[in-house]
């Protein structure tokens, strides 16, 4: 299982997910409206490290975080 993350003001639980990819969990991202304004500004970390990919695996116990844009001081 991947735990999925929401950070910030996406203000969504966490998820446990068997998936492969980062492509797989945007497919099933897509699937909810309220995360639809996310999708495409959010900035995606795995176990802590920034990426760039939706082609990057996953593993059993991997996290993947959902970091949106912020503004502030």
């Amino acid at each position: 299982m991947v735990r999925v993350e929401f950070l910030g003001p996406i203000n969504k639980e966490p998820l446990e997910l068997n998936i492969s990819n980062l492509n797989e969990l945007a497919t099933i991202l897509q699937g909810d409206e309220k995360m639809n304004q996310w999708l495409e500004n959010s900035a995606v970390a795995v176990n802590d490290m920034m990426v760039s990919s939706r082609d990057t695996a996953l593993k059993n116990g991997d996290k993947v975080s959902l970091l949106p844009p912020v503004c502030g001081g």
